[in-house]
């Protein structure tokens, strides 16, 4: 059997009753030597699981349950992988073809790095969200944060080394991944490609409040990551 280049894992909340038909298309873009990892976490999505071989049939795909939480779905997505690189999106992303082919590209040229994409939002919310888009990829470009949404996609081996993504924090867990790989020396690298995500979060719960809220948290728990990252860094 041909080795696996790449695993693509995707955690299911337990709200979600689907895998978006947009999704599903996308994700047939994959190289061959791809698997698919869905992971739940309630039985009662029985259904998605027997539904996954039918919809991917070219693909090694399986699916499993975890402990309810992004974090913890995407740690044992990792645990069982098998592919050279681990690639994590949420279940509301879409993707163009090109995409992947930079992504994978990027991958094997800088195999060491913590990969990201450029954030687009779908058009499903408020008429702002390319502001928000615009701030969070100046925010990875200038600053180094990107966030979760934006799909990293990192070597089996240097997940390992960071040591996943934190289970026991409030929120932010692939915020704090990323400050982890930066204390640990790992390097950043965007792909310059646009993953799209869904903007309906902020139409349920309003584009102000919810941007003002989501700015005061990721700073409030950047700062002491900061300090961190300086201390191992100069002393």
């Amino acid at each position: 059997m041909p080795e696996l280049l790449l695993s693509v894992i995707i955690p299911v909340g337990p709200d979600e009753k689907e895998v978006p038909p947009g999704l599903i298309d996308d994700l047939h873009f994959l190289p061959k030597a791809s698997e698919l990892i869905f992971v739940g976490c309630d039985p009662q999505q029985q259904v998605l699981q027997e539904n996954l071989s039918e919809q991917f049939p070219l693909y090694r795909s399986r699916w499993l349950y975890a402990e309810p939480g992004r974090a913890q779905q995407m740690n044992a997505g990792a645990k069982v992988a098998e592919g050279k690189f681990l690639w994590f999106l949420h279940l509301d992303s879409r993707f163009q073809p090109q995409l992947l082919d930079r992504l994978i590209s990027n991958l094997q040229d800088k195999p060491d790095r913590l990969h990201y994409c450029l954030l687009e939002f779908l058009p499903d919310g408020p008429v702002d969200m390319g502001l928000n888009a615009l701030g969070a990829n100046l925010r990875s470009l200038l600053v180094g944060v990107p966030f979760g949404d934006q799909g990293f996609a990192i070597s089996k081996e240097q997940f390992e080394r960071i040591g996943g993504y934190p289970e026991r924090v409030a929120y932010g867990e692939d915020h704090l991944f990323v400050w982890y790989a930066r204390q640990q020396g790992i390097g950043l690298l965007c792909c310059f490609e646009s993953l799209q995500t869904s903007a309906r979060k902020y139409k349920k719960r309003g584009w102000w409040s919810l941007t003002l809220l989501y700015q005061q948290l990721w700073i409030k728990q950047a700062w002491p990551e900061f300090i961190e990252l300086l201390r191992k860094r100069y002393f």
